[in-house]
């Protein structure tokens, strides 16, 4: 066992409490995840994307592990290129890993979007702005975008309700930006409503900076999106909870699964478009 609940791993907090009822916190964060989409595709239409046809709603024969994934692309020099609206685990048993990703074109460079809500069976929740640019020596895009958003940051991560929750996965620490909001909470109204205004604000804030965007250069886009891919791929392939899922699922499952919502087919197929 770890000695810090900073650094403890998701199955030893299952271990501890492998079978709470989780129901009613799917819906409320399943409720939030879906609005935050409505909001977004009233901007940024998308499409269904057929990779992942039959898999709306999914489960093991044994009911042991279930889900939904659901894949969108749009116009990718123009919009959202790719949109992933998701949960996977069993509601009546602890665990939930419950997803929306907004992948944006190459046509601009505002962050990505990411926001993960789950169960483990206390509240875990994830929410970042995904760098497009270096902000190591990218001052101007790190002032653009994560400067305004420091003091909210800050708010969050000084509320005691939430404590700091440290991947095990040193690719995801590097993915996380200086706003990623990683945290674990009781499993309480308040801090749901704490999480839900989090939320808004950040979808709003996102859409924003959408909207104002100044287009990329187009000699430009074609390195972008080529980052842009390589972020999507590893972000999804490297995670650490597909090797959780796999006990449940066995790996040939989980990487077929990992492959749909990354939407390897479609980075390839968009390869294959621009040669």
């Amino acid at each position: 066992m770890t000695s810090s609940s900073q650094t403890k791993t998701i199955p030893e907090f299952l271990a501890e409490a492998p079978d709470v009822d989780s129901r009613e916190l799917w819906q409320a964060f399943w409720d939030i995840l879906s609005a935050a989409k409505d909001k977004i595709t009233a901007e940024l239409p998308v499409q269904p994307h057929p990779n992942s046809d039959g898999l709306a709603a999914w489960s093991t024969p044994d009911d042991s592990y279930e889900g939904s994934l659901n894949t969108y692309a749009g116009d990718a020099d123009n919009g959202a290129e790719w949109l992933v609206h998701s949960w996977i685990g069993n509601r009546k048993a602890s665990i939930l890993d419950m997803n929306l990703q907004v992948w944006l074109g190459p046509h601009i460079d505002v962050p990505h979007l990411i926001i993960v809500f789950g169960t483990i069976p206390n509240i875990f929740h994830f929410s970042d702005l995904v760098p497009r640019r270096d902000l190591a020596i990218d001052v101007d895009y790190l002032g653009r975008y994560y400067e305004p958003e420091n003091a909210a940051w800050l708010g969050l991560r000084s509320d005691d309700r939430f404590t700091w929750s440290v991947s095990h996965g040193t690719y995801m620490r590097a993915f996380l930006s200086p706003v990623g909001n990683s945290y674990v909470a009781d499993r309480t109204d308040d801090v749901v409503e704490a999480l839900r205004e989090a939320v808004d604000q950040r979808v709003d804030t996102w859409l924003e900076w959408v909207r104002n965007a100044e287009p990329v250069p187009v000699e430009e886009r074609a390195a972008l999106r080529e980052r842009d891919h390589l972020l999507r791929t590893y972000g999804y392939t490297l995670d650490p909870m597909n090797e959780l899922s796999k006990k449940f699922l066995g790996a040939e499952r989980v990487d077929e699964l990992v492959s749909v919502r990354a939407g390897l087919d479609q980075i390839r197929t968009s390869k294959e478009n621009t040669q």
